[in-house]
């Protein structure tokens, strides 16, 4: 039932920038954190930018300065402000989510991890 939703990526020249949004839906709890990942071709994937509820932050030191991660717990949706962008930063982004959410069928709660479908970011001239 859960779903994350991305929008936002595409094509930007060195320098320039990008706003990333996902939102999370359905019968949602809580959201305890929510952040982006991205994965290059050939690299593993890793951690962006993660804010959980009380609004404390995780930066990855290559994007320090340049990335804002902001989240609206009324809407269930994270956005990643990307300016200062470099072709380094040419990948495709996830979107995450660690939260409670109920199932329609029995009402029971289950949570975890989730993932939205990645969005591609390419930075290049």
């Amino acid at each position: 039932q859960v779903q994350l939703v991305e929008s936002g990526g595409g094509l930007v020249q060195p320098g320039g920038s990008l706003r990333l949004s996902c939102v999370a839906s359905g019968s949602i709890v809580t959201i305890n954190a929510m952040g982006w990942y991205r994965q290059a071709p050939g690299k593993e994937r890793e951690l962006v930018a993660r804010i959980i509820v009380g609004g404390d932050t995780n930066y990855a030191d290559s994007v320090k300065g340049r990335f804002t991660i902001s989240r609206d717990g009324a809407k269930n949706t994270v956005s990643l402000q990307m300016n200062s962008l470099k072709p380094e930063d040419t990948a495709d982004y996830y979107c995450n989510a660690v939260l409670v959410a109920r199932r329609n069928t029995d009402r029971g709660y289950y949570g975890g991890e989730f993932w939205g479908q990645g969005t591609q970011v390419t930075v290049s001239s």
